[in-house]
């Protein structure tokens, strides 16, 4: 008789070949077919998201906002910047729409007038709801400069171009739309090849456990069972560092992302606390930067439970003190650092935050309670690389400050300039009309300066132009701003404050100037006195131009009226026959510019 024993196992042979190659035949379809869907819907999604953080870059850019495409109009600026777009960008061509349609503004401007009279625009974009299409076209037809330096397309080769429209919308209703094309080709490219990757690797995984399963299965040993458990433990184990590996990287590059786009120190912080919680979980973190003045550094940020001091002495850190990475508890001999709390011996981790050769901050790591030595300092390569991405962040943002921060402010008296006092009127007009509040601006100017270039010197009237930038630094309280408009012409403005009480601010402004004692060399300079002109908000005008020209002539009449003096909008001079003549003498002596008067 036939042992069934050997029957069965052809069978079953049979069986593991035949399910061998079903999965294989599965995974490769799977390798043809799945992969197109997968890469649309990606790429759809993507597209979808950078054009809705453009259209917010759009509107937030333009001067008037979503009330230009009402309009139709944008400005000067408005062109140059959106020139930029193009050059700046993935996107090659976009315009602008008005909610009839009509096109204002494009980056081909053979297409401004034009009007999109296509069913999906008044059916679906006009609706407030996005519309996407993906299709091929020829590369001579694409704009731009994004396919200009690839040497692999040849003017006959296909791209595949996205288009997608985003609606634009204000308070509720539809007003216009912004159209956007981006080249696709190479992204498409990209998703598909790592979808096709990442499918034949599942793949060949499947089929060697698949084999490593038949193997056992003929086999029967206990020896074979047990090494393909210590393979597939070894295997979950990569598995899990390969995981572990690229959420580190995609937690790095999103980190690098937003720290990049923060706009200020507080904000930059906030993004480090929130990420490096995730980032390293079992470490508790503190962050420090150096002061303006580098004689300390300041606490700014702590997460996962740690604490960070108000400030400390680059001497109370052993790592700022070396120049180098501190790690306690890692040698058979060690000292802590005088910023971390006494009697905790917990394994800690102190990164000097340097960027382009200097020192910034400081980056402090200690382990969580119950975290081992070793799965601690598993994690300084990656602390270090985090401690590199927020210098440079630093960096950049100290950077940036200190160039907006010239950009608006006089050299001379580091009080602010025309520019900053144009743009800070203009908001302070708008929210004064909003929430009907008041606002009154000083026209400021020193009397006789050109006598003191003249008689003693143009650094002798540099000296008084700062001291008056001091006193009127020093009386500015809250929003209240001080501004050098050029020469010795300065203005103050000041928010909520009505006719009167403006006029005591004023006058205690002209009061305190003129007790200044300012000694240039071995002598006192002449008693300064300056002339202000008064004017308030609505009653002497609502627009920029308006305010500033009321107090301009607030001021002429107070240098008619004879100087040293406050003069208020509106008001009429009391005496101006002698108040002309006590001018006249003055002007062919001192021609200075705005103020013929001064």
């Amino acid at each position: 008789m036939t042992d069934p024993r050997f029957l069965r196992r052809p069978r079953l042979n049979m069986l593991l070949v035949l399910f061998l190659g079903l999965a294989t035949a599965v995974a490769w379809l799977s390798v043809v077919y799945l992969p197109t869907p997968l890469v649309n819907r990606m790429m759809r999604e993507d597209i979808s998201r950078e054009a809705e953080h453009w259209r917010t870059r759009v509107l937030h850019a333009l001067e008037n906002g979503s009330i230009a495409f009402e309009t139709g109009q944008i400005s000067a600026a408005d062109a140059d910047w959106l020139e930029e777009v193009t050059t700046l960008s993935d996107i090659y061509r976009f315009k602008l729409f008005t909610a009839e349609g009509r096109v204002f503004w494009s980056s081909r401007p053979s297409d401004i007038g034009t009007v999109n009279e296509k069913p999906y625009f008044q059916s679906i974009v006009a609706q407030g709801q996005k519309y996407y299409v993906a299709n091929m076209k020829p590369m001579d037809e694409v704009d731009g400069h994004l396919h200009a330096a690839a040497d692999h397309h040849l003017p006959g080769d296909m791209l595949c171009v996205a288009e997608i429209y985003t609606p634009v919308m204000r308070d509720g209703r539809f007003v216009g739309a912004i159209e956007f094309y981006t080249d696709i080709t190479a992204m498409g490219h990209t998703f598909t090849d790592r979808l096709r990757t990442i499918f034949l690797g599942l793949s060949s995984i499947s089929l060697i456990l698949l084999v490593m399963t038949s193997v056992v299965i003929r086999r029967a040993g206990r020896t074979q069972l047990r090494v393909l458990r210590q393979r597939a433990e070894k295997e979950r184990e990569m598995m899990e560092d390969q995981m572990r590996l690229a959420r580190e990287v995609r937690l790095l590059g999103e980190l690098n992302e937003w720290l990049q786009s923060s706009r200020s120190l507080d904000e930059l912080f906030e993004m480090v606390g929130r990420f490096m919680s995730h980032i390293l979980p079992e470490s508790e973190g503190s962050v420090y930067v150096y002061s303006n003045s580098r004689d300390v550094l300041m606490g700014a940020a702590s997460w996962n439970g740690g604490h960070h001091c108000d400030h400390i002495r680059a001497e109370d850190c052993w790592g700022l003190r070396r120049g180098r990475t501190y790690s306690f508890g890692a040698s058979e001999v060690d000292f802590p650092c005088g910023h971390s709390e006494a009697q905790d011996e917990r394994p800690s981790f102190c990164f000097p935050v340097l960027a382009h050769g200097e020192t910034v901050g400081l980056l402090h790591l200690k382990a969580k309670t119950g975290i081992s030595l070793e799965t601690f300092r598993s994690s300084q390569k990656l602390a270090q690389m985090c401690a590199e991405q927020i210098s440079l962040a630093i960096a950049n943002v100290q950077m940036r400050d200190q160039l907006h921060d010239r950009s608006i402010r006089d050299p001379l008296t580091g009080l602010y300039n025309r520019r900053h006092l144009t743009e800070t009127l203009r908001r302070q007009l708008e929210r004064a009309a909003r929430e009907d509040r008041a606002l009154a601006i000083l026209s400021v100017d020193v009397d006789h300066f050109k006598r003191f270039n003249d008689t003693h010197g143009h650094d002798a009237g540099d000296m008084v132009l700062r001291a008056v930038g001091a006193v009127l630094e020093q009386i500015c309280d809250g929003d209240e701003t001080a501004c050098r408009m050029g020469g010795e012409e300065f203005m103050l403005l000041l928010p909520e404050l009505g006719r009167e009480a403006a006029a005591l601010r004023a006058e205690a402004l002209r009061g305190a100037i003129e007790r200044i004692s300012v000694r240039y060399g071995e002598k006192t300079l002449p008693r300064i006195t300056v002339s202000i002109g008064l004017a308030v908000h609505p009653e002497d005008g609502t627009m920029p131009q308006q305010l500033m020209k009321a107090a301009d002539d607030a001021l002429y009449d107070a240098k008619a009226r004879g100087r040293n003096q406050v003069a208020i909008a509106g008001e009429e001079d009391p005496n101006p026959q002698e108040a002309t003549a006590m001018l006249l003498p003055a002007t062919p002596e001192e021609p200075d510019g705005r103020h013929a008067a001064a």
